[in-house]
């Protein structure tokens, strides 16, 4: 999973105003057999089920069954249009602005 600098920097943001939870939680679930509900809450504590990171000073955990799926995955951030999941790498010139989560 990569997160982009603009999804890095509004949650940050997000922390600031909600400091009682610190921990970023991305998760992926089956809607139904063709579509996939990506979820990023805030939350107090990492889970026992979770694979955490520190990445440029945020913990980003993954629920250890999400983890895989999320392999490939690009987390950006727009304003207009909030965050979103990409499945394909983006356009070159952005690449260097990944972070990527192991």
């Amino acid at each position: 999973m990569k997160l982009t600098r603009p999804a890095v920097e509004r949650l940050k943001a997000l922390i600031v105003e909600h400091p009682e939870d610190p921990i970023v939680r991305v998760q992926v679930k089956d809607v139904d057999d063709r579509r996939l509900a990506f979820s990023i809450t805030l939350e107090e504590r990492v889970q026992p089920e979770d694979q955490a990171q520190t990445i440029d000073g945020l913990t980003v955990a993954v629920p250890t069954a999400s983890a895989v799926r999320m392999d490939g995955v690009t987390v950006d951030y727009q304003d207009p249009g909030g965050f979103q999941f990409h499945h394909t790498d983006p356009p070159d010139e952005r690449r260097s602005d990944l972070i990527k989560l192991d």
